[in-house]
């Protein structure tokens, strides 16, 4: 072992705090691990060893002790690990999460690894959102093999346990105090191999297949909600548990309809007769077609609200409106007698008293016009 202060070999001051010194450890130990230096693992292994000597030593409150006064590390008279060797597993733990995204070297998994789960993007008319439907997909996934029965093995066998691994699926890799479990190479972390394997899947326990599964769209689901139908994903290998279907919905664009929410929202033409004069006029709903009447002297773009005829939701209380803006349309294609009517309500009107908005309008564009000068 080098020779080298062992404060500086963590990077540390001597009156670092033991959670600083477990700090500075776990950010070399990451840092230096073999497995994460495959270009050079032999010297990442002694730089490892280096600092995991000087984390032993120095978080050890007796072997601190012992070094500060001393300066070296024969240690024969405490009788070997002592606080040190708890506060290693701790920390052995937190790296090993960090490097694998499991939960260490103590944890192991037992029997066959479980399926991948799917995602299915499904597209649904607004009306099987608003009213709820029931839709059959095809989705190509793993299935468990029918001749095998998911074991992998050729009917009249079975798989057996890993020599190697015992059945756990893991290997455990010591050196001196320091210690590491990985999946077992023989077997692939499944803790059985397979001598003749089954000739449908080729050993696999699962092979890819197109099959039918309907899905519930339930009442007042929205674009980009999920779905997830448990146990409908991919077969495990070796028999491993299925995993699961998500389903996520995503709406059509509607020829009349735009939803927000629990609201719908829809464009209402009328002429400029019916707007000025009022009137009512007809308007489609989804459940059915509503009489919405129009008062005199109505703007375009004015919102007027149905209440309670927009969706309703199994999640959300009470049901949205359906909300309506009017578009005056502007007559086309007049005729000869058409057009010299207009012309006489032109001359018999005075644009400022009935179009108030136009009247508005110029006015602020008028003191827009004084400031520009001023400036």
């Amino acid at each position: 072992m080098s020779n080298k202060d062992l404060y500086e070999v963590l990077g540390v001051a001597k009156t670092s705090t033991p959670e600083q010194i477990k700090t500075a450890y776990r950010k070399l130990a990451m840092k230096y691990h073999p497995d994460k230096n495959r270009d050079d693992p032999e010297a990442a292994s002694e730089k490892f060893k280096e600092i995991s000597h000087a984390y032993d030593v120095l978080s050890d409150p007796e072997k601190r002790q012992q070094y500060d006064r001393f300066g070296n590390t024969d240690f024969q008279g405490f009788g070997g690990g002592g606080a040190g060797t708890d506060a290693f597993g701790d920390i052995f733990d937190s790296v090993f999460k960090d490097f694998f995204g499991g939960g260490g070297g103590r944890q192991q998994r037992h029997g066959p690894a479980r399926g991948d789960d799917l995602m299915y993007r499904l597209e649904v008319d607004l009306e099987q959102a608003v009213q709820g439907s029931t839709i059959d997909i095809q989705v190509k996934t793993l299935v468990a093999c029918d001749d095998c029965h998911g074991s992998g093995a050729r009917p009249g066998s079975k798989p057996q346990t890993c020599r190697h691994c015992s059945g756990t699926g893991k290997i455990r890799m010591q050196q001196g105090f320091f210690a590491i479990e990985q999946p077992c190479p023989h077997c692939s972390g499944r803790g059985q191999t397979i001598s003749d394997p089954c000739r449908t899947c080729s050993g696999q326990g699962c092979y890819p297949k197109q099959r039918k599964i309907s899905v519930n769209i339930p009442a007042g689901i929205d674009d980009g909600d999920r779905l997830r139908i448990s146990g409908r994903g991919e077969a495990g290998p070796q028999g491993g548990p299925p995993g699961d279907l998500y389903i996520e919905v995503q709406l059509k664009p509607h020829p009349i309809f735009e939803r927000r929410g629990k609201d719908l929202y829809t464009e209402i033409p009328i002429s400029f007769v019916t707007a000025a004069l009022g009137g009512s006029v007809d308007v489609p709903s989804l459940k059915g077609p509503l009489s919405l009447k129009i008062p005199a002297g109505t703007q375009t773009h004015r919102l007027f609200k149905l209440a309670g005829q927009g969706v309703t939701s199994n999640r959300r209380h009470g049901a949205g409106d359906l909300l309506c803006r009017v578009v005056v349309e502007t007559p086309v294609h007049l005729s000869r007698e058409q057009q010299d009517l207009l012309e006489r309500f032109r001359d018999k009107t005075d644009g400022m008293k009935n179009e108030p908005t136009q009247k508005s309008w110029l006015k602020r564009a008028q003191q827009f016009l004084e400031r520009a000068k001023k400036s």
